[in-house]
């Protein structure tokens, strides 16, 4: 019986992707583990491999498409002896396909309910999608209240999801003409009808940044701390570090002494060393520390693992080639999923302090910004000149109170206003 491919989920979180590219063609023999397609999910693209022998019997779903989701089936794949023409006649058996818990034997089968229509606003039609539509009815909320996040303005689940579930009966009257909230497309094509621009569709990367980190900002509550750093010893033991790694071709950063800071101030204030999980605190025992780094059209943040176990060196090295493949979207899940902490430094763009945004379900961030010559006055009244580096804490208040944001903070700081101590 033939049997069809479905769609993988290549992460934890995956939900959908993009099909990038096949490459099979229908009528080539594959064995398990060969290489079928690239599938492009929302932070790189990656092969996919066959995990049955056969003949590709027929591809489902053309190389480009977007937004295809985990578990859709993509391809047939034929056994020995089988034909294209028992497509059509046979039904196809999945693979892999996930086998439901049985339930009572007089159970049966409910049929979904049934689509909304589409609603209308002043006469036009609001694209929403089916799943949304159905969504908004069982909850009670007005889709003509929503700009879609979807493609040209569509209204889709997340949309929904992220409303409160108020009756549209009790929408408050107004008397006054309300600022138009329907489709972006519907929208602000108007307002900008008399500008000349570019509309630019957004990829997988892009949208997964955008949804993620409005439900960081709305749902988590932040708060910040702040601190300067005098880095002047660090920048001369980094100087002198350096001169003596030259034989060898490695060059250590500021970023690197900053990892190595916060890597060993978690295990010194370890109920910071936590992650917020639903109903839950998770406590971890290593230091993995996230690492923002840009990338065209967005950014990753791959997690150095045990980074408190690493000499400066070591995290030199290992940032580097998770950089690189980063920027090349060569980063397998498993190399930027996780963490209990993150580092966000603009420095190197002149920027002197910033606020970032907490990367679910991290504790916290920290955002470094520049180190700039500044006039100090010393413990005992004198006036010099030193390096400061301004940074801010993010801190989930859900994870970390105010007073153990502090002492992770002053644990950073130490560390690297004595960056002899990283050295042990």
């Amino acid at each position: 019986m033939p049997t069809e491919i479905l769609m993988p989920a290549l992460s934890p979180t995956m939900e959908e992707g993009t099909l990038a590219k096949w490459l099979v063609k229908e009528g080539d023999k594959v064995q398990s583990g060969d290489l079928i397609a690239e599938i492009e999910t929302d932070k790189a693209t990656m092969e996919f491999e066959a995990v049955d022998d056969g003949t590709v019997g027929k591809l489902l779903v053309p190389e480009g498409t977007e937004g295809v989701k985990v578990n859709t089936p993509i391809a047939v794949l034929l056994e020995d002896g089988e034909t294209a023409d028992s497509i059509a006649t046979t039904t196809t058996k999945p693979a892999a396909a996930p086998t439901p818990a049985p339930g009572p034997a007089t159970a049966k089968q409910e049929k979904p309910a049934p689509t909304p229509p589409a609603p209308k606003a002043g006469g036009k039609r609001i694209f929403a999608s089916p799943l949304a539509r159905r969504i908004a009815a069982d909850k009670g909320i007005d889709l003509t209240r929503i700009t879609g996040s979807g493609p040209h303005g569509r209204i889709v689940k997340a949309d929904v999801l992220e409303q409160p579930a108020t009756p549209m009966a009790a929408a408050p009257a107004s008397t006054t003409a309300p600022m138009p909230t329907g489709p972006a497309t519907d929208v602000l094509t108007k307002i900008y009808a008399d500008r000349e621009y570019e509309e630019i569709a957004l990829n997988g990367m892009r949208k997964t940044i955008a949804a993620r980190l409005t439900e960081a900002k709305q749902s988590i509550p932040h708060f910040y701390l702040r601190r300067d750093i005098r880095i002047d010893a660090l920048l001369q033991g980094r100087a002198l570090i350096n001169k003596q790694l030259e034989a060898k071709g490695l060059k250590i950063s500021v970023n690197d002494f900053i990892i190595k800071a916060c890597a060993m101030a978690l295990q010194s204030v370890p109920k910071a060393n936590a992650i917020w999980a639903g109903d839950r605190l998770f406590q971890l025992k290593p230091s993995d520390v996230a690492v923002a780094v840009a990338v065209d059209d967005g950014l990753f943040t791959p997690v150095i693992k045990d980074a408190e176990t690493k000499t400066l060196s070591q995290l030199s090295v290992e940032m580097k080639d998770l950089a690189t493949r980063a920027r090349e979207g060569k980063l397998a899940p498993s190399e930027y999923l996780g963490g209990s902490f993150a580092i966000s430094n603009l420095g190197m763009f002149g920027i002197d302090n910033f606020d970032a945004v907490i990367n679910p379900p991290h504790g916290a961030i920290l955002a470094v910004g520049a180190g700039v010559k500044k006039p100090v006055v010393g413990k005992d009244g004198e006036l010099s000149v030193a390096t400061v580096m301004s940074v801010t804490l993010s801190v989930d208040h859900r994870v970390i109170d105010g007073a153990l944001g502090a002492t992770l903070l002053n644990a950073i700081v130490d560390n690297l206003e004595n960056p002899v101590s990283m050295l042990a």
